[in-house]
């Protein structure tokens, strides 16, 4: 069988053979892993085909009778005629190699640790298994070994010097299978569920990390709580148990039972972690733990419904975030993250629907698409149905579905069932690729503002032809006295009119909170968005007003005045939440200017780019003069550190300030730095003198500080990378890849340097096409030895044909190159692939 096949929705077939019941017991050595699988099948039809890879077959029995199944590299098929007519019991033994596993899939040894990631395919490479979702079983472990620590899912039910047993009483996919083995310590709590029942709470650590633990705790806490009391879901077993590693390809795995994190999402301090780490150490928290029910009591039949279980989960995790800090602030760092990565993707080769139709390799599929859009999709039903029916379908799904495989046709007709709303024109939602564009005009005549709202959706790959989508438009009214109407639009057809009794013109105030994901152009009047910035009683759209003004001058050839008058007078609103008039303060991304640039059909240029943020982000610090550092220090909090409340907030507004001020007088940032005594406010001092070139000692004493705290030298090579001016920074990053603390088989350590550089545009996109050469160059050497990480960080070529036909052909002889080299894996071959066939 071809590893390079192409899976199809269309050819889905259940399983041939079910599966009640899973018995492993691992002998573990680093280097030959002895594994014996004993799996109870039920009577099936046809042949038993199990996947498999990199395995090493010892001996196989049905019943107790020795066989020998044909072998492949994808796994093995017992015939038909060698099974017999019922149920039967296979019993396999395998031998693995854990420490040459580089791939970070599967059982893997690392740093004295035995770590497993099995989604989405990682168990085939640990036994012979149908190695998919829809095939559910109850799975009891024994795990003998010399590790002092032996941890699988479920609860202990055994142990002993050199062993342990586990049993999950709940049936789970394969994927979630979860074993982790090593030198650890605890940190311990417990929590009271609603019914009463006590559930032990354990975080693994390694010794040392012990005292960064306490906000994931507490975080976890929070997050079991609030499903409670939100969806009225409480945990199911004795025993939940999160443990941070520091080699792993993604964030964090819901293993039931038994999270594996990245230890970037567990550990955090004042001294080492950032405000922006500890909204991530809670976000990603609450996201693995809410997935106990939404994903894993109930998941995917298969991966194409991949967004049934994350996009319902990451709406669920940013409702928890919002309940927990700034809604209004939470939610527009929700949609930049969106458009950054989801709009981006739509934009581009690599476009696809939330439910895709096909893919060669599905680990390429867990994306911003169906991740962040997937959360749209929910947040628009609810925008639909309205609070009541939402709370009302999720309680019919929970209860129809509990304990099975389910598809999106699945969760669409709860909805209908629960609501009767007829969804069949939302499902489009999950078909079409692409990011709707909406436009809005107004006009005033007989007594009526009359809106005029109109959708498109521009063709993507193997897409041409788009049909309209139901948008729901929550929307206000605005005069010079404040708001005269609002209400909620949904808009079905390509073109629509919502007419409202007014006085006379009111300003339209459109798309309130982000109420559907789509690209909204505003063709009002001037002044309009200046009136929105200043009046609007929506806070995401006074935000966006404020960033449209931005745009008109860094993507275009608007007046600067408008902005830079508008965000001084929010910049003196004390009404206002202070991580809000961070956010408005701050400029566009270079990325999003040149996304924008791209949208309004120009040919991006780099550097220009680069000169036009520069010169916006000048001319406010002019506007501002003495005033930014006196606001700085005066909203600068005093006192113990706190990740919480409005203090992260105001370290956010007083280090935009401090950014802007030290652009004149760089030693305001050394004297911040002195004074700075937690991590946000050391970066943020550090940050104007990486800019400015001027940082050479403080790096040097940064790093001697903390070398050996891993995360915290992430950091250091990553705001070197992104921060250096361009001209100097594939320099930079070139000197660093040689540093004695670079490890570039550390995914963590990887993204740090690679990603800092990507995410560095006018450094990256040097005209000579010397940053495209050096990603390619690493992007070959990582593809031989860990192909999910190659892979997702080739995405970063995807926007080649936003750029002139210089760049353009740089970008594309790379993409060639790689194309071309031998052993590609099919992960990073399929990614090529897709951004090749758009040239």
């Amino acid at each position: 069988m071809s590893r390079q096949s192409v899976i199809r929705l269309e050819d889905y077939k259940p399983f041939s053979h079910p599966v009640s019941t899973v018995h492993l017991t691992f002998h573990l050595d680093p280097e030959a892993t002895r594994v014996r699988a004993e799996i109870a099948f039920g009577a099936g039809t046809g042949d038993l085909r199990l996947d498999g890879v990199d395995l090493d077959l010892l001996s196989a029995a049905i019943n107790g009778v020795p066989v020998t199944p044909t072998c492949d590299e994808d796994g093995l098929t017992v015939a038909a005629a060698d099974l017999p007519d019922g149920p039967f019991t296979w019993v396999a033994e395998t031998r693995i190699d854990p420490a040459g596993n580089t791939t970070l899939e599967g059982l893997y040894y690392r740093r004295d640790l035995f770590i497993t990631q099995c989604e989405a395919e990682g168990f085939r490479r640990i036994t012979y298994f149908p190695d998919r979702p829809d095939v559910m079983a109850v799975y009891t472990v024994r795990i003998e070994g010399d590790m002092p620590v032996l941890l699988s899912n479920g609860d202990l039910t055994g142990s002993g010097p050199g062993w342990a047993e586990w049993h999950d009483p709940w049936r789970k996919p394969s994927y979630l299978f979860a074993l982790v083995a090593g030198d650890l310590c605890s940190v311990e709590d417990s929590f009271t569920t609603m019914s009463g029942r006590d559930v032990t709470l354990k975080i693994w650590v390694r010794d040392g990390d012990q005292g960064r633990c306490a906000y994931a705790m507490d975080a976890l806490k929070r997050a079991m709580k609030w499903d409670e009391d939100t969806y009225g879901l409480e945990y199911d077993l004795d025993l939940f148990q999160i443990v941070a590693v520091d080699d792993f390809n993604a964030g964090a795995m819901e293993n039931k039972g038994l999270n594996v994190f990245n230890s970037k999402y567990v550990l955090a301090s004042p001294e080492t972690a950032t405000d922006a780490d500890f909204d991530g150490v809670e976000s990603v928290i609450a996201h693995e733990y809410f997935h106990n029910w939404t994903g894993n009591r109930i998941t995917c039949r298969d991966w194409f419904q991949l967004s049934l279980k994350e996009g319902l989960t990451v709406f669920r995790d940013q409702c928890f975030s919002a309940d927990m800090r700034s809604a209004p602030v939470k939610r527009i760092e929700d949609v930049l993250r969106l458009r950054a990565g989801q709009f981006r993707e739509d934009a581009g080769p690599l476009a696809h629907p939330v439910r895709p139709e096909s893919y060669v390799e599905i680990n390429n599929f867990y994306t911003a698409t169906v991740y962040e859009k997937g959360a749209e999709l929910i947040r628009m039903l609810r925008e639909i149905v309205g609070q009541d029916a939402y709370d009302a379908a999720l309680k019919l799904y929970f209860e129809r579905h509990d304990g099975q495989a389910c598809t999106i046709e699945d969760w669409l007709s709860v909805f209908q069932d629960a609501t009767g709303h007829d969804l069949s024109q939302f499902r489009r939602w999950y078909h079409q690729a692409g990011t709707p564009h909406l436009t809005v005009e107004d006009r005033f005549e007989g007594g009526q503002t009359i809106l005029t709202f109109r959708q498109t959706t521009p063709p993507t790959p193997g897409q041409p032809d788009k049909q309209p989508v139901p948008i729901p438009i929550r929307w206000g009214l605005l005069d010079d006295g404040g708001e005269v109407a609002n209400g909620t639009f949904l808009l079905t057809k390509a073109e629509q009119e919502l007419r409202v009794k007014t006085a006379a013109r009111a300003v339209p105030s459109v798309l309130r909170g982000f109420s559907a994901p789509v690209i909204l152009e505003q063709k009002g009047q001037p002044g309009d968005a200046a009136l929105r910035l200043a009046r609007d009683t929506d806070a995401f759209n006074r935000w966006e007003a404020g960033r449209t003004l931005a745009l008109d001058v860094l993507a275009g050839d608007g007046d600067p005045a408008p902005w830079l008058d508008g965000v001084c007078a929010v910049l003196n609103d004390q009404t206002l939440d202070p991580a809000l008039r961070a956010l408005i303060l701050s400029l566009p991304t270079q990325e999003g200017i040149a996304q924008e640039i791209a949208l309004r059909g120009g040919t991006v240029d780099p550097d220009l780019v680069h000169v036009r943020h520069q010169s916006l982000e000048e001319a406010l610090t002019s506007r501002l003069g003495a005033e930014a550092m006196r606001i700085s220090r005066a909203i600068r909090p005093t006192g113990d550190y706190s990740p919480d409340g409005q203090a992260p907030g105001q370290r956010a507004l007083a280090n935009r300030l401090l950014s802007l001020a030290a652009r004149r007088d760089t030693d305001l940032a050394r004297e911040a730095l002195a004074q700075a005594s937690n991590m946000t406010d050391r970066l943020a001092a550090l940050a104007p003198l990486i800019r400015a070139g001027q940082a050479e000692a403080e790096l040097a004493s940064f790093h001697a500080e903390w070398t050996g705290t891993d995360l915290v030298i992430d950091k250091w090579f990553a705001m070197q990378t992104s921060l250096a001016p361009a001209h100097e920074a594939l320099d930079v990053a070139q000197q660093l890849q040689n540093h004695e603390d670079f490890a570039w088989t550390v995914p963590n350590r990887f993204r740090a340097l690679v990603g800092g550089l990507i995410g560095n545009t006018a450094a990256f996109h040097r005209a000579d096409g010397a940053g495209y050469v050096w990603l390619a160059d690493w992007l070959l050497k990582v593809d031989k030895r860990n192909p999910m990480l190659a892979a997702r960080m080739s995405a970063a070529f995807e926007t080649w044909r936003r750029y002139d036909e210089g760049r353009q052909k740089l970008i594309l002889d790379q993409l060639e190159r790689i194309a071309s080299a031998d052993g590609l894996s099919r992960d990073t071959g399929e990614m090529v692939g897709r951004m090749r066939a758009q040239a």
